[in-house]
């Protein structure tokens, strides 16, 4: 007792210390999570899905571009979550306190890269990100549809064909050289040698 007495500071700051660790524990880690720019490089190179984990009106008053609306209430039992757990999940609310709580409980679900944006829509607001309003069909129950939706076109989308080769051109048969008649040399007639005239004899 005297020990606290005397040391009543240490026992005070280890206390607030112990309950301040509590309290980011409760409020999901407010503090922690990726910079919008890191959140932004999952988006685009690592196909991240970015999640808004606001209450529906609040999403539609504003949200980041792009982010479907899953509030955190229904988290555990949204049908548009990613069936692909390696993907990057990118979770936005309106300070970063519910999507900490929202990383927190998917990776638990096996979505370990699932992370908070750090100061959540405000961050993203003052990192000159764009945002929209309205729900732009991005509400839970139409996040599945989107998604098999991009699936299927993904699916049917053909590849260009290649450029097509050139033809061989067709083999010329070989011309066999006819072989021109010898000249023929035109048949002169015989002539018959002549005897010259003998002159009469005693002439």
């Amino acid at each position: 007792m005297n020990f606290l007495i005397e040391n009543w500071m240490l026992v005070f700051m280890a206390a607030l210390s112990g309950g301040l660790l509590v309290w980011q524990t409760i409020q999901g880690g407010a503090g922690r999570g990726v910079p919008p720019a890191e959140a932004v490089r999952l988006i685009n190179r690592e196909k991240g899905v970015l999640i808004d984990v606001c209450e529906p009106a609040e999403y539609e008053k504003g949200h980041a571009v792009g982010a479907r609306n899953i509030p955190l209430a229904t988290l555990a039992d949204a049908k548009g979550l990613p069936g692909n757990k390696t993907l990057p999940i990118v979770l936005l609310c309106a300070s970063g306190a519910r999507a900490g709580r929202a990383a927190a409980q998917l990776q638990k679900a096996g979505y370990e890269k699932a992370v908070a944006v750090a100061g959540g829509n405000a961050a993203w607001r003052e990192a000159n990100l764009p945002m929209e309003s309205g729900a732009k069909g991005d509400k839970p129950e139409n996040a599945e549809k989107t998604e098999k939706k991009a699936r299927a076109a993904k699916a049917e989308a053909k590849p260009l064909p290649a450029p097509a080769a050139e033809a061989p051109a067709a083999p010329v048969a070989p011309v066999t050289p006819v072989a021109e008649p010898a000249p023929t040399v035109a048949e002169v007639p015989a002539v018959e040698p002549q005897t010259p005239p003998q002159e009469p004899k005693g002439a």
